[in-house]
């Protein structure tokens, strides 16, 4: 089983020729309502591709947190570890550019009262544990290290950056961030700030697995004493919104159900992919039979760090 501790949202999506700058603007033409966040997203990404997934979080005693988890609902996931607080429940306002680009603000409301307690009793060793720098970095630390303790494996997707200790980072079996909270970390600890040089050193160092995504660039990836990288399949992206949730949440998913780290690699681009190709996160994450099919066409290839 997945335990995923991470914000629950509703997202506010509208299209716009191009994003403002400061002080301006833009007008979107129509809007859509959505559920998203974080935490809710990869929880929902990994149970659509077939993994059986529990969901720590918070949301508000009001209607659109009966919008945050439908979804969730509908796909079997199991919200006993989702509290109502006298917050409201957290939004996102998503505007999308013509490439399929987005430019995201987000209220966190309810989220900032999750608490890590509600995760005593969840995890325990055989649970694979995916969490997320979305409900701020003393939480993250607090419920790693109990993670860590419990005997799970851990996935760390650290996103946004965020000042993280490095025992943190090194808690994670796999750690999972885009090319601009690459070179975040990379600062901070002292190590190369192109990816391949960052994946290879972070793992040399910590002796666990990194993974790096570049967007239509695809991904490098440092485990076992390999660096590795992998193109993306060809796509024409919609709506970038969730693709890097759907990224980890089904590489969570592969490696809970007994794949190993390469395949599950692969299966998170194949579905990060899919998910560019309609508006919204929830809305646009495909089941393990599409994921599998894409996947199935893509590979890992050596790379050098140089």
């Amino acid at each position: 089983m997945i335990v995923v501790f991470g914000t629950i949202n509703v997202d506010m999506v509208t299209e716009v020729v191009r994003f403002p700058v400061p002080g301006e603007t833009i007008k979107g033409q129509d809007y859509v309502v959505l559920p998203g966040g974080k935490g809710a997203n990869q929880a929902l990404a990994a149970a659509r591709a077939g993994a059986a997934v529990r969901l720590c979080g918070a949301v508000g005693k009001d209607w659109l947190s009966e919008v945050a988890l439908a979804n969730l609902r509908q796909a079997g996931v199991d919200l006993a570890l989702v509290q109502p607080t006298r917050s409201a429940t957290g939004i996102c306002m998503i505007a999308i550019d013509p490439s399929g680009e987005n430019l995201m603000i987000c209220a966190n409301a309810a989220n900032d009262r999750a608490k890590t307690e509600w995760l005593e009793g969840a995890l325990h060793p055989g649970i694979t544990f995916l969490t997320q720098n979305s409900l701020g970095t003393a939480d993250v630390e607090v419920s790693i290290a109990m993670a860590r303790e419990a005997g799970c494996r851990i996935v760390y997707n650290a996103a946004p950056a965020e000042r993280v200790s490095e025992a943190t980072i090194a808690a994670a079996d796999v750690l999972i961030v885009n090319e601009h909270e690459a070179r975040t970390y990379a600062e901070e600890l002292g190590l190369a700030a192109e990816p391949p040089g960052f994946a290879a050193s972070l793992a040399a160092r910590t002796g666990k697995a990194v993974v790096v995504t570049l967007g239509p660039a695809g991904v490098v990836a440092a485990f076992d004493g390999r660096l590795c990288r992998a193109d993306p399949p060809a796509i024409q992206a919609i709506d970038t919104t969730g693709a890097g949730d759907a990224f980890s949440g089904v590489l969570a998913a592969s490696l809970d159900l007994g794949n190993p780290l390469e395949k599950a690699i692969l299966d998170g681009i194949a579905a990060g992919s899919l998910a560019c190709l309609g508006i919204g996160a929830q809305t646009s994450f495909r089941d393990r039979a599409e994921i599998e099919t894409l996947a199935a066409g893509l590979h890992l290839e050596p790379l050098s760090p140089g």
